[in-house]
This record gives structure tokens, sequence and C-alpha cells, in this order.
């Protein structure tokens, strides 16, 4: 669990859950104005709603407040993909419902996912290694919807490559939004995607023996 790596003064679990979530949007707050560099402890607090002595009770350096940031992220994109994807009823509308929620989620985030991607080189190795590790979380459960969605129709190579483009094709509406909405609204970007991800897909293609 993040809330565990790092260290707090304070023993009560749920108060450091409270003011850690208090730190974090506080934190997003200043990263977008100001970047993670440029911004100090001492702002973080007061942002947060409190004094400097107490924000070092809970974290011990501005490293830890990223590492939050960026956990924090990754946990709103699992519990959002969670909820769209049903493996008790694997099907290709499933599939498309899970990336049309992703997809909504990065639009909605597309500020705070800047933010992860530009800073997350300020983690030590230790912390970002951890944060890496749980991108590969988010693309191995859209990997998993994938292949339990199309069955025995796509190998494991193929279903890792769609999840990674999946992925970024997502965040893609954020790192580029300044071009795409000239060009595209949200639901068209989605629509697109979409059909140029199935059109990929084997579905309803012929396998090699039934081709003739």
């Amino acid at each position: 669990m993040a809330q565990d790596r790092i260290l707090s003064s304070v023993k009560d679990v749920e108060l450091v859950e409270k003011r850690r979530n208090q730190m974090i949007k506080g934190a997003i707050a200043l990263f977008k104005e100001k970047g993670f560099h440029r911004t100090t402890t001492r702002e973080i607090a007061k942002e947060s709603g409190f004094s400097i002595g107490t924000l070092y009770e809970y974290i011990r350096t501005k490293e830890d407040v990223l590492f939050l940031v960026c956990d924090a992220i990754y946990e709103k994109v699992r519990d959002r993909l969670e909820s769209a994807i049903d493996l008790e009823n694997p099907s290709v509308t499933n599939l498309e419902k899970v990336i049309e929620s992703y997809f909504y989620l990065m639009d909605e985030m597309q500020e705070e996912v800047l933010i992860m991607y530009q800073e997350v080189k300020s983690l030590k190795k230790d912390t970002k290694e951890y944060v890496l590790q749980k991108e590969r979380d988010m693309v191995g459960m859209l990997e998993k919807v994938i292949v339990t969605s199309l069955q025995d129709k796509i190998t494991e190579q193929d279903a890792e490559l769609l999840a990674n483009n999946i992925f970024i094709q997502g965040q893609m509406w954020g790192f580029r939004r300044w071009m795409l909405q000239k060009q595209f609204t949200l639901e068209n970007y989605i629509d697109r995607q979409i059909h140029f991800l199935m059109k990929a897909l084997p579905i309803n293609k012929p396998q090699p023996d039934e081709a003739g």
C-alpha cells in the first residue's frame, strides 16, 4: 500500500489518509501552476489548509508528496477500469465500454497525467520503479479484458501491444489536446479511436482454415 511507504509520526491511519488526501489535492493545484521544482513544501501546506509543521508529521520530503500524487492518479485509473470491466461476461461490447470509460477519465485527469509524466523523473529509483509498476499493472488490466473478450482470437503478444496502444491513445488526448481539440470533439475522438481499434481486431474475420 502506498501510504505505508511514506513515514508518518501520526499513528491514526484514518487521519493520515485524510491529511494526505488534502496534500494531494493541494499539491496537484500547485504543480499545475508552478511545476514540482518551483513549488515549496510550505506552499503545499498552505494550499492543503494546515501549517508546515503539520505537513511534516505526515511526510518527510517534497518527493513524498509527488509520490503520493502519482500513486493517487493510478489508483483513480484502476478504480475506473475495475468499475467498467466485466470479466464474468466478457464481450467486445464490454471491451469498447472499458476503452470509452478510460478515455473519458483521461480527459478528466489530463492535467494530473501531464504532471505525472513531467515530474516522475524527480522520484528516487525505488519509488520511481513503484510508480512505473503501477502503470504496468494498469496496462495489464487492459490486456486481460482484451484477452477475455476475444478468447482465443488474439495472441498474448498482440494483446499486450494493443493494451499499450489503448493506454497511450487515451493519454494522447491530454498531451496533444492543443491540436486535437481543434479537429475533434472528445466524443468524436473516442468514437474514431475505438473504430480503428476494432477494425484491427480479429472479430468476425474468417480463420485461415475458413478462408478457402
